[in-house]
């Protein structure tokens, strides 16, 4: 399109607001911004933003949590493994012989920047100040680089990792100054999530955030099936005969990358999509709930059920609604054959209000509100659990000691933080040790690096053998 042709789309949809300055820009900077505008203008224009922000209102009205109908998932779709090594063990050799068979990807959602710990690097490169002072991204790196000795498979477990348009770059170059931790070149493909622009507080008006672009910001882990969809990553799962996919988030230093406990979960009973929870510290934790609405798979938030019913416990004495969610899922490529246009194309969006820094293009200088001026559109991931039949949804629960210690605070906060998850990291391994026969004091904790052990195996090196505290790291 010419500049003239972007000027009146965008003032014609009510962002005639935008071009205020642009007499004042330059030859160049005038090209950058109508480049900017008609790149936006392609994926989303005006229109289809206040469209989705006006739809997502009227959701947010309509809905009606108090006479929602909230059950627990019944025991057809919900599972737990806690203290049952015998259907660990079963579920694990159907998800290893996938993984051996080459039919088994991952997704590593990665688009968010170590912000609230104090860092402009990407997530995923953060040191939790491991013995090894290893980043996120190797120690996942190495899980899969383990797992793939243990199942001996005929092909690489592709690893696609989405960023964002901030930590693409600096990932990259992370992988590469790292050798992609030992792993192949050709078995990681990075993409980014996409992007929505920020909206006054009326949903009407976009903001600049410099004088030649919009402001944006990422479109929530919703954003994944968009991202699947503009990146072409089906055809890719086909091409390459993948069958099953294990997606988690970054900031879980225990997730147990490409699990074949789940992934075996799913396969046996022909889920097409499944999801991990762990138990809720207690009945009032700030945590989404994996649970039934109206007869129908979602992820609850805490907020949304009564005190009574958080701390109703079942016959066993547990909590009745106790599923944690911890975003660890699994989705079956039949699934996604068959859904991902129609969740591209029916998208729900959720708003947050939020202090939103601009550019003023009338008096040229950069404002920074003290209060919310506007909104943030965002997708949940879950948002399509509801359209799943429930026999073809699954939830297992696992060892939260084993499974889920993110890291979402900056050092020296309550919890979520590099303390807590480089203490359950260390625990972790401390226990694989002292199953193995190995002598530990109860005061010594332990790295043990995944390229030995992936979840407790090959340790038996150990038994019998008296840990120090000189030996706080055991490497390959």
């Amino acid at each position: 399109m010419s500049h003239a042709e972007i000027q009146k789309l965008y003032s014609d949809e009510g962002q005639a607001h935008l071009f205020k300055h642009v007499e004042a820009l330059s030859t160049a900077e005038q090209e950058e911004f109508y480049n900017n505008l008609s790149k936006l203008a392609a994926r989303n224009t005006p229109n289809k933003i206040q469209e989705a922000y006006k739809k997502s209102l009227e959701s947010l009205k309509s809905g009606d949590n108090e006479n929602a109908d909230i059950q627990t998932l019944p025991s057809t779709s919900y599972e737990s493994i806690i203290g049952n090594p015998t259907l660990s063990e079963e579920y694990w050799n159907i998800g290893l012989e996938a993984i051996q068979k080459g039919e088994v990807a991952v997704i590593l959602m990665a688009g968010g920047q170590g912000t609230r710990l104090g860092s402009s690097s990407p997530k995923g490169c953060y040191d939790i100040k491991l013995p090894s002072h290893k980043s996120l991204f190797q120690i996942q790196a190495e899980k899969i680089w383990r797992l793939q000795k243990l199942s001996k498979c005929k092909a690489d477990i592709p690893w696609y990792i989405m960023t964002s348009e901030p930590t693409r770059a600096a990932t990259e170059a992370f992988f590469i100054q790292n050798k992609y931790f030992d792993l192949k070149k050709e078995q990681i493909c990075f993409f980014n999530q996409g992007t929505l622009p920020a909206l006054d507080s009326n949903g009407e008006k976009m903001f600049l955030n410099s004088p030649t672009n919009i402001v944006q910001s990422p479109d929530g882990n919703g954003g994944l099936y968009h991202a699947i969809k503009d990146n072409n990553l089906l055809q890719d799962f086909q091409k390459r005969g993948i069958k099953h996919i294990y997606m988690y988030c970054v900031d879980n230093v225990l997730s147990k990358v490409a699990d074949p406990v789940f992934i075996g979960f799913s396969i046996k009973h022909n889920f097409q999509l499944a999801t991990k929870a762990v138990r809720k510290r207690d009945a009032h934790e700030s945590v989404g709930l994996i649970a039934t609405r109206n007869g129908r798979p979602c992820v609850i938030e805490y907020s949304e059920i009564s005190k009574e019913l958080a701390e109703e416990r079942d016959a066993d004495g547990l909590l009745k609604l106790r599923a944690g969610n911890i975003v660890n899922h699994y989705y079956s490529i039949e699934l996604l054959q068959k859904q991902l246009n129609h969740w591209c194309e029916n998208s729900t969006y959720h708003i947050a209000k939020k202090k939103i820094p601009y550019y003023d293009n009338v008096k040229s200088e950069y404002v920074k509100p003290e209060e919310p001026n506007g909104v943030k559109l965002e997708q949940f991931i879950f948002d399509v659990f509801p359209e799943i039949p429930l026999d073809r949804f699954g939830c297992l629960e696992v060892d939260r000691a084993e499974e889920f210690s993110p890291l979402k605070n900056a050092s020296g906060s309550a919890n979520d933080n590099p303390e807590t998850s480089r203490k359950a990291y260390m625990e972790l391994g401390t226990l694989w040790l002292k199953n193995a026969g190995a002598n530990v004091s109860d005061n010594i904790h332990v790295e043990v690096s995944n390229k030995i052990s992936y979840q407790g195996e090959n340790l038996d090196q150990y038994k019998g053998k008296t840990i120090n505290e000189n030996d706080s790291l055991l490497e390959l």
